[in-house]
């Protein structure tokens, strides 16, 4: 098992990564001389893989548990399905000093996270993400959070979890668009920080689509390492967490044209980044070799050929402009100088970002 720590001072935590620890988790919490009571959420594809085990270990470490399994999908990070969970918490009197413990992917996460830090002005959580994309990227942070029709993750908080419990033995049951998801954001991390790590992505794509367990291994542990140096400098996105959100601006406008069911979420990024690398490239930030790489490691991944929606570049501006990283309604970018490195978020002229968008559309239909 390796473990990382995000530094926040009294509110650091660890980040636990390995196989099979799932079964471990019941005396990997007893660490933190937790009350008894521990609410598991998930959904139901998690729970007819994982529930039994992680509820079986947890049980034998002394832990009253129950559980709140929900239906999967972007859609449920709702405040309909939050008070639903509310409602359900205070039925079944879970008091202020119970912990939730976030079984799944990034919806999962997103939204338990949301209700520990709300439910009884807040109650302890954990991580133990199941998915690609959770563990190297969302599980780890403290960015909690539900969707608005007008957006996505409008409403939500900062709210660390008391740790993250990786098993990566869970990654080899993800169906192919799961790992892609995850792809996307190991490739984020690369163009922003990393240029060897990119490289190391770029090399083993082949192995990480099959789920190869040390590759595997090796770009959750980097990633974690690569958010945990982010997030310990820069907790609430003042200044330097921005950089995360590199794909993100258009990536988001696009999860939300396709009413978060045409694109998953690593989907969107992945074919954010192409035209928010296609940006830079027009501003002249960045060469034309290194726009060549990002493209050719995009289009090696199997995102979907056809994007499901209507591609309008004056519709998807407008999503930008109400985007939460903008400022006064002007749509602000985090831009690529190279591999390895990326501005802070500028604002972008609305005539370069539809040349952008049209880009990406033809690129689209390129793969």
């Amino acid at each position: 098992m390796k473990t990382i720590t995000v530094s926040l001072g009294k509110r650091s935590y660890p980040i636990c990564i390995g196989a099979g620890i799932r079964n471990s988790a019941g005396k990997f919490l007893q660490r933190f001389h937790l009350p008894r009571h521990l609410v598991i959420v998930t959904d139901t594809i998690v729970a007819r893989l994982y529930l039994d085990d992680v509820r079986r270990s947890l049980e034998r470490a002394g832990f009253a548990v129950f559980s709140i399994v929900i239906p999967p999908g972007e859609s449920q990070k709702s405040l309909q399905r939050a008070g639903a969970m509310y409602t359900e918490l205070l039925h079944h009197r879970i008091g202020r000093k119970a912990t939730i413990v976030a079984l799944g992917g990034g919806v999962v996460g997103d939204l338990a996270g949301f209700i520990a830090a709300t439910y009884q002005r807040g109650v302890n959580f954990m991580q133990m993400p199941t998915t690609l994309l959770a563990q190297v990227d969302s599980s780890v942070g403290g960015k909690v959070g539900i969707n608005h029709p007008l957006g996505k993750n409008m409403i939500g908080a900062f709210y660390q979890p008391l740790s993250v419990l990786a098993d990566t033995e869970m990654l080899q049951s993800l169906p192919q668009r799961e790992r892609v998801c995850g792809i996307g954001e190991v490739i984020k991390y690369g163009i922003i920080l990393d240029k060897r790590f990119f490289e190391y992505v770029r090399k083993n794509l082949t192995n990480i689509l099959a789920m190869e367990p040390t590759v595997v291994a090796n770009v959750v542990a980097r990633c974690c390492e690569l958010k945990a140096f982010v997030v310990s400098r820069d907790e609430k996105e003042e200044n330097m967490r921005a950089i995360l959100n590199f794909g993100h601006t258009v990536g988001h406008a696009l999860e939300q044209a396709g009413h978060y069911r045409s694109l998953k979420h690593g989907e969107a990024i992945l074919l954010g980044m192409v035209a928010e690398t296609f940006l830079a490239s027009r501003l002249k930030m960045i060469s034309a070799e290194d726009v060549r790489r990002i493209e050719e490691v995009v289009a090696a991944v199997p995102v979907p050929r056809s994007l499901g929606f209507s591609f309008s570049a004056a519709k998807l501006i407008e999503t930008m402009r109400n985007d939460k990283k903008s400022v006064a309604g002007t749509v602000r970018f985090v831009l690529p100088e190279r591999v390895g490195a990326v501005t802070l978020p500028m604002p972008v002229k609305e005539g370069a970002i539809a040349g952008a968008l049209d880009y990406l559309e033809k690129f689209v239909k390129r793969l």
